[in-house]
């Protein structure tokens, strides 16, 4: 690995900037599949790019790799042109993509060893951290859904990359290999490794990603941390609980519920109740419950998650003054 003073170059660009696209535009025949796409992704974060089949996330990483030629746009990957620089940047960029895959007979030894480039036992080191030391001898063939990813890990990182790219990491995996492999990236972050990450798991992307990009028809429509995203996209919430058969405050708690700030409504079936709002009701219908007497036992919260809010983003459609207006579907899932 070429380590970098604080302050240090690599092919010209700070050692902070680690990608950045300008314009990125990708056709294939007469289908646009990137359209004019802004990225950076700095030095140490884990950034995802989420978004529906055909958002061209996929293509946007084979660009910055320089697997494809765009048609239009500026992009410099640790300070090269993935375009015209490729042999350069090649061996500083780590890289697991959707179809990888590997000859069946191949040993997974055998692998590490064959696409090892630097000197020394980092293959070795990287076999036994990522729980593949018993599997060392075994054929390509033989692995597990989950070692197959853990292994397409390994081979990203044998040669001590800056920049690691996974494309749909864990996709068809069971909730224990995932889990696994979940576990992995975060080793990665932990040492340091500048991580883009495409995912359809938006639980995936809301555990591991520090950033998150939502793209829809190649373009980018919001991005940032995923708590932010969720606070900008889906503020709603929902409280339920059961009332008290008899209990003598019942018709006032349901009247006081109408009118909490931030409650925008209130259905009753039999004896089970739901408010729905936004995040502030959480607060208010506590507060009331604990003044009408005994605290509901089945009490419970739902607020929304990353999935909901790209749900939000999706479903948000650009208005005559270039702003954002929500749609009636939007509106529908914030009540």
């Amino acid at each position: 690995m070429r380590w970098l003073a604080p302050g240090g170059m690599i092919g010209g660009m700070s050692e902070t900037d680690v990608v950045t696209v300008r314009g990125l535009r990708k056709s294939y025949g007469d289908r646009l599949v990137v359209d004019g796409l802004d990225l950076d992704v700095r030095r140490g974060e884990v950034v995802g790019l989420i978004g529906a089949n055909g958002a061209g996330k996929t293509t946007t990483v084979e660009c910055i790799q320089g697997l494809c030629r765009p048609d239009a746009g500026w992009m410099r990957v640790l300070g090269y042109d993935p375009v015209t620089q490729a042999d350069q940047l090649r061996p500083l960029v780590g890289s697991q993509l959707q179809d990888s895959a590997l000859p069946d007979r191949l040993r997974v030894a055998e692998a590490v060893k064959l696409l090892t480039t630097i000197p020394g036992r980092h293959g070795e080191d990287l076999i036994e951290q990522f729980g593949l030391g018993e599997r060392r001898r075994s054929a390509f063939s033989s692995l597990s859904g989950g070692e197959r990813q853990r292994l397409f890990l390994v081979l990203a990182l044998i040669n001590r990359p800056h920049l690691v790219i996974l494309d749909e990491l864990t996709q068809g995996l069971d909730p224990a290999a995932r889990r696994n492999v979940w576990a992995a990236v975060r080793q990665l972050h932990e040492a340091g490794t500048t991580v883009l990450l495409v995912t359809h798991g938006l639980d995936e992307a809301e555990a591991l990603c520090g950033r998150v990009v939502a793209m829809r028809d190649g373009r980018v429509l919001d991005s940032g941390p995923p708590a932010e995203l969720i606070d900008r996209h889906a503020r709603w919430a929902t409280v339920r609980f059961t009332l008290a058969p008899e209990g003598p405050h019942s018709g006032r708690l349901l009247n006081e519920l109408r009118w909490l700030d931030g409650v925008h409504q209130v259905d009753q079936v039999a004896d089970r109740v739901v408010v729905h709002g936004d995040r502030r009701i959480i607060a208010h219908v506590g507060a009331a419950l604990v003044r009408s007497g005994p605290v509901p036992g089945d009490l419970s919260v739902q607020i929304p998650n990353l999935e909901d809010a790209l749900l939000g983003i999706l479903d948000t459609r650009p208005d005559a003054s270039g702003g954002a207006e929500p749609t009636e579907g939007q509106l529908r899932g914030a009540m």
